[in-house]
């Protein structure tokens, strides 16, 4: 104890840690005092220096793993904030106890030297896709409540969330993470999986062009631009070419014939907002992903596709266009599938790796 799990992305840092509630002593008093120093403060507060956040509304309770009863909670806090991280996790003894913890992710190389020097810690680093898989099962093995799917998303007042649960044979399915970038995995059994594809196309793109073409400066920011923009002031729409649908393929008039097409014209460009440049990257970046998806579907013949990864925090605008794309192009017979805990599986799989390694 304690025990963590990292997963280092390109844009976000995801840490989980688990907090034992079954009163078994196997611990020093030192330790345990130091346990308890570490417990109290992650457990405290919701917030950790200008940037850390623990997402309350995520924690689970009565998980059990390696034979102990506990709470599993989940931070995260930007990459770029890594050297902060590293200095809070100093003072306030994170690592005195310990002297491995499990990451993944690409900063699990990058920053390799820099947890060694502060925190005297090696990461053993874990492979990104089977922590990301295995993380994935654990979690909805432990939590009857976290995968769910929209319902009539096109329509915004009838427009809700309703659980999903997996058949006995949960097997095969679909897995988009998305992250800066985005991986297609085809899931055949709990240790049976295949990369598909992927593309350099995913939220730090819609991060990158919206810093670049509103100014802004967070996803959360970019995302609430979103919200309050529209996006066929910017997009070319079917019916801006054909003057309504394009009845012999069944293109309705209010689909995107040409992302940013509107754009080659100075007349439009003065009219559009930063919100409506923010919600037309948000909705080109979401059918580029969606599309890859659905062909990687059609390809497997599998008809459920998970979509996982910290581009859909606090992002229903993305859930609802994915769910929509999904059950258009595949006329109702493909689901679109999402899980509360999204970004941080990976996370999850490093620290059930910890614990397997060092139990």
């Amino acid at each position: 104890m304690p025990w963590f799990g990292m997963d280092i992305g390109g844009t976000l840092s995801k840490l989980v840690f688990f907090e034992p509630k079954d009163n078994v002593v196997e611990n020093t008093e030192d330790e345990a005092q130091l346990l308890s120093n570490v417990t109290k403060y992650l457990t405290t507060y919701s917030a950790y220096g200008k940037s850390g956040h623990r997402d309350t509304h995520l924690q689970l309770d009565n998980v059990k793993v390696c034979d102990r009863i506990g709470t599993l909670h989940f931070i995260r806090f930007p990459t770029c904030e890594m050297s902060n991280f590293l200095e809070l996790a100093k003072r306030k003894g994170m690592a005195a106890s310990s002297s491995t913890v499990c990451a993944t992710g690409g900063g699990a190389y990058k920053f390799e030297e820099h947890f060694k020097k502060v925190l005297n810690l090696k990461l053993c680093k874990c492979d990104e896709l089977d922590s990301l898989i295995q993380g994935m099962l654990f979690t909805v093995a432990s939590n009857n409540n976290e995968c769910y799917f929209w319902s009539q998303c096109t329509e915004d007042e009838q427009c809700s969330t309703q659980k999903y649960t997996f058949p006995y044979k949960k097997y095969p399915f679909i897995v988009v993470n998305i992250g800066s970038g985005v991986s297609v995995l085809a899931v055949y059994g709990p240790n049976d999986f295949k990369r598909i594809t992927g593309t350099s196309i995913g939220g730090g793109t819609f991060l990158g062009l919206c810093s670049l073409l509103t100014g802004c400066n967070t996803f959360d920011e970019a995302i609430d631009l979103a919200a309050n923009g529209d996006n066929t002031k910017v997009d070319k729409l079917v019916r801006d070419i054909y003057g309504g649908s394009y009845s012999r393929f069944g293109l309705s008039g209010e689909v995107v014939a040409s992302s940013f097409g509107h754009m080659n014209s100075k007349e439009k460009q003065a009219a559009v907002s930063r919100e409506d440049l923010a919600r037309a990257t948000l909705v080109t970046i979401t059918y580029n992903i969606a599309s890859i998806a659905r062909m990687c579907a059609l390809n497997e013949r599998i008809d459920r596709v998970c979509f996982v990864g910290n581009f859909l925090r606090v992002n229903p605008i993305s859930m609802k266009l994915l769910s929509h794309a999904m059950d258009y192009w595949s006329n109702g017979s493909g689901k679109a599938i999402f899980l509360n805990h999204e970004g941080y599986f990976g996370a999850v799989g490093c620290l059930l790796s910890f614990v397997e390694r060092y139990k």
